[in-house]
């Protein structure tokens, strides 16, 4: 367990950060070798029905992550204000509330996802395989959120670097089972579905049988494990806008892809891949605004907070840096990364025309995840909902319908830095107010300080 309330600002979030970046590495990686193996020895269409299934999925998940990042927040803050016995009891509660969840998440993905697939225009060439691929997923729910629970415990207490052996693991072992069940075997895109789970299902054995054998205040009894009340209040409080957060974000993706459908497999297919690709580049700074909040959420329990204002600056200046290294990337490589998933001249023309047009706005997502990182971490998920609100619904997806009527398919990539940029502007605007400083849960002698950036 780390402690992020002592050492230099700058120095300890870039640390904290770096197994974080490692382990979603991996995890990327076998979701990239998911998909090249898919698009070169399934073919396009395969490939078009795991990534229209995926926004679904994500749907159906995206409320309860949100939820366990309300939870996250509140051990981050009483183990910053020194309050083991909150800790233990945020722990507890949070297994009883994913334990649940999974089973109803489960239930209502495997009995709806044919519906949802219709409502959202999927193509009937490609409807049967989506299907197939979404119901293996959602059987294996409680294994995916658990890990991911479990994952977001240990950072919590400022321990970045256990998940990631337990990622590697299941990374190495998804891609072995890729080969064996979609080259060798033939299963097609159930064979993906069930090399995830299988390999997430051990991530998250290997990870519960760990802490019940190294940490007492993680360890996992269903006997002894306790429901916190209040503990739960407050961690719907702090989670449920994160998950509301989410949904929205996820129901923004399958309106948008819903629009890419309607231009056919191709679009799909290269729509997959080049979200893949920015999804790949962007761990950096998604690991580092992880860091930002687990940071802010220790140092505000701890009313550390002038270390809120030096490391919020000294993350930004390295979110910009890391922005232009994916805008040259994107800017270079654009064919080149795309065709890595698909050979398809059709999907590579339309992926790479993506890159080109989203690649020069890539710092307004940079500089603005960093800031809102920090306002969540301090206990503000209202704002992160409304921003996306704003960012999402008010501003990509209307241009994203107005521009495509002009543009085409390529109206669709341009609605996507119009949306980053509101959000910026909206992010930066309510970060310079400053009344997200008031929001902690944890008030340790919290002090009046400017927060702002200098």
């Amino acid at each position: 367990m780390t402690d992020l309330t002592k050492g230099n600002e700058g120095k300890s979030i870039f640390l904290f950060a770096m197994p974080m970046l490692i382990g979603s590495l991996f995890q990327q990686l076998y979701n990239t070798a998911d998909s090249i193996i898919v698009g070169r020895f399934i073919g396009k269409e395969a490939m078009a029905a795991v990534s229209g299934a995926n926004p679904i999925m994500l749907l159906l998940v995206s409320l309860l992550m949100g939820v366990g990042l309300g939870f996250s927040i509140l051990i981050s803050q009483f183990y910053g204000a020194g309050d083991l016995k909150k800790v233990k009891s945020t722990i507890d509660t949070t297994y009883i509330f994913v334990f649940i969840s999974s089973i109803i998440i489960t239930f209502i993905g495997v009995f709806f996802s044919g519906p949802i697939l219709r409502l959202i225009n999927t193509p009937s060439d490609i409807f049967t395989q989506a299907k197939t691929y979404l119901i293996v997923i959602f059987v294996g729910t409680l294994f995916s959120v658990g890990y991911n629970s479990v994952t977001a415990i240990l950072r919590g207490l400022g321990d970045s670097t256990t998940p990631l052996y337990f990622l590697i693991l299941s990374t190495i072992l998804n891609i072995i089972l890729d080969v064996v069940f979609i080259i060798n075997l033939k299963m097609g895109v159930e064979g993906v579905a069930l090399a995830t789970i299988i390999a997430q299902g051990v991530a998250f054995i290997c990870s519960i049988v760990y802490l019940n054998k190294k940490h007492d205040i993680l360890k996992i009894s269903i006997k002894n494990l306790k429901y916190d009340k209040e503990i739960f209040s407050l961690g719907m409080k702090l989670g449920i806008p994160s998950g509301i957060q989410q949904m929205l974000f996820s129901v923004g993706n399958i309106a948008l892809q819903s629009l890419v459908n309607s231009y056919g497999t191709s679009a799909m297919a290269a729509f997959g891949a080049s979200s893949k690709i920015e999804t790949f580049i962007s761990l950096p700074i998604i690991n580092l605004g992880a860091a930002v909040s687990t940071f802010v959420a220790q140092n505000m329990g701890a009313g550390e907070t002038k270390r809120v204002k030096k490391g919020v600056s000294a993350s930004i200046k390295i979110a910009i840096i890391i922005s232009i290294f994916v805008t040259i990337i994107f800017l270079l490589f654009s064919r080149d990364l795309v065709s890595l998933f698909n050979t398809d001249t059709e999907v590579v023309n339309i992926g790479s025309s993506y890159l080109l047009i989203v690649g020069p706005f890539f710092v307004f997502v940079c500089a603005t995840f960093m800031l809102s990182s920090a306002i969540k971490g301090a206990g503000d998920s209202m704002f992160a909902m409304i921003s996306s609100v704003i960012s999402l619904w008010l501003a990509r997806i209307p241009f994203a319908y107005l521009l495509s009527s002009f543009f085409g398919i390529n109206g669709i990539w341009m609605a996507i830095p119009v949306g980053w940029i509101v959000g910026s502007l909206v992010t930066t605007i309510y970060y310079i107010k400053g009344s997200w400083k008031n929001k902690s849960v944890v008030n340790s002698n919290l002090k009046e300080e400017n927060l702002l950036v200098e």
